[in-house]
C-alpha cells in the first residue's frame, strides 16, 4: 500500500503558463483532482458552482476564514478567493493526487497551514519570453504593464522557497515533469 499522495502546489509568475500547463495535464491525466476555490465573485455565464468555483456570499466567506476551512485566502479585484481545505484532505485520504494552482502569496499560505505539501515553481524560459508574454497583445496601457513586470520580478525572486522548479519551455515536457513529480506516471 503506497502512502497517501502529498498535496502538489502549482505556482509562479503571472503569465508563466499555469493554466495552459494544468489543461493540458488534466486532459492526460483527468484523475489528478484540481481543487476548486472558493469565491466571493458572481459566476461569468457558463461557470458552474462547484465545478469552476464554489460561489459564496461575503458572510459565509468570512466564517470559512474565521473557522480556518481554507488553505490559503487572497482578495484580488475587490473579490475574495480560497482554497477550501476539508476536499483537498478528502482527496489525498482517498489516495486521491491533488493539484492546486494558486498565486505565490497563496502558495506561502499552503506552506504554512500544510507543511507536507510540495510546492513546485513554474519559471519562464527566460526573462525576455515572460516580458513578451505579459506584454502580449499591447492592449494594456504602459502603467498596467510595468506593474506587471514588477510583480513578475517579485514573483520570480521566491524562486528558492520552493521545493522544485519547472521551466515552461515546453507544456508537453511541464506537464509530464509534473506529473512524475506528484508520482503519476
Amino acid at each position: 500500500m503506497s502512502e497517501r499522495p502529498r498535496l502538489t502546489v502549482l505556482s509562479g509568475p503571472s503569465g508563466v503558463g499555469k493554466s495552459t500547463v494544468v489543461a493540458h495535464l488534466r486532459k492526460e491525466h483527468p484523475e489528478v483532482w484540481l481543487s476548486v476555490s472558493a469565491t466571493t465573485r458572481k459566476p461569468r455565464p457558463g461557470e458552474q458552482h462547484g465545478v469552476h468555483y464554489f460561489f459564496v456570499t461575503d458572510d459565509e466567506m468570512d466564517k470559512l476564514i474565521a473557522n480556518g476551512e481554507l488553505l490559503e485566502w487572497a482578495e484580488f479585484a475587490g473579490n475574495r478567493y480560497g482554497t477550501p481545505r476539508a476536499a483537498v484532505v478528502e482527496h489525498l485520504e482517498a489516495g486521491v493526487p491533488v493539484l492546486l494552482e494558486i498565486d505565490l502569496q497563496g502558495a506561502r499560505q499552503v506552506r504554512e497551514s500544510m507543511p507536507e505539501a510540495q510546492l513546485v515553481f513554474l519559471a519562464p524560459p527566460s526573462w525576455e519570453e515572460l516580458v513578451r508574454r505579459l506584454t502580449g497583445r499591447g492592449t494594456e496601457p504602459p502603467e498596467v504593464i510595468e506593474r506587471r513586470l514588477e510583480a513578475a520580478k517579485a514573483e520570480l525572486a521566491a524562486e528558492p522557497e520552493f521545493d522544485a522548479t519547472l521551466v515552461n519551455t515546453s507544456v508537453e515536457d511541464v506537464a509530464s515533469e509534473l506529473l512524475a513529480l506528484m508520482d503519476v506516471v
